[in-house]
């Protein structure tokens, strides 16, 4: 569902202020990451290993290449890469078909930007046919072009996701405000040079250069979003 025309970038003629939010999917706007993790303790179970606790810390927010692959070194569990990543794929799909929670303040959030013309991106780790179905929850309405983690050849901690993303919406990314959940994510949006709120859902995220860090999306709004981006220029 990824939308291959850019919309058109609302934005005063010196090309100053806020031009496109990108936003993250998992435990940013649905309330998924705990579906994550469930998931890889029932597929590794069925292989017949424990998962650790202080394991998940070490996979969240990150892709599935790299989450899957540390499970498999971890646990010595006989399968490969792209074996484990259908069935983590499979068993998260099968608990988003059961009904998904947005975040506190997402749908308001995702409304206002709707509603002021502002250029939006969904700009997540996850697989397409894992975001196409969670669209059904958050609206594809609300986003003018969606990137999914095995449509690139770098996906988070990396800058491509949202450097791909400000440019499909023609923004200039040092003018983009990102929202993230997790350190992978917030790496990947400071890599690409856009302005980053953060949003812990797992683990703490701390505050840094250009770098916002609030409780919930409930204390985001349009005009905060646009005073982050006019204080760094």
């Amino acid at each position: 569902m990824t939308s291959t025309i850019p919309a058109p970038v609302t934005r005063p003629e010196d090309g100053s202020g806020l031009q496109a939010v990108l936003l993250d999917m998992d435990g940013t706007l649905v309330d998924t990451e705990g579906f994550w993790w469930d998931a890889e303790v029932e597929v590794f179970a069925e292989l017949g290993h424990r998962l650790e606790d202080e394991w998940r810390h070490v996979v969240v927010g990150g892709p599935m290449s790299r989450s899957a692959g540390f499970l498999i070194g971890a646990t010595s569990a006989e399968i490969t890469l792209d074996e484990l990543t259908v069935l983590l794929n499979a068993a998260f799909v099968a608990r988003i078909e059961r009904g998904v929670e947005l975040m506190p303040g997402a749908r308001r959030l995702l409304t206002e930007l709707a509603a002021h013309g502002v250029p939006t991106a969904l700009v997540s780790a996850s697989h397409r046919t894992v975001i196409d179905r969670m669209l059904r929850s958050l609206g594809p309405e609300h986003f003018a072009y969606t990137v999914a983690g095995d449509e690139l050849a770098r996906t988070k901690p990396h800058p491509d996701p949202y450097l791909t993303a400000a440019a499909r919406l023609g923004a200039d990314p040092t003018r983009c405000a990102v929202l993230e959940d997790t350190a992978t994510g917030v790496a990947s949006g400071e890599a690409a040079g856009c302005r980053v709120v953060a949003v812990p859902s797992v683990a703490p995220i701390e505050p840094g250069p250009g770098r916002t860090v609030v409780r919930s999306l409930e204390e985001v709004d349009l005009e905060f979003l646009r005073s982050l981006v006019m204080v760094a220029h």
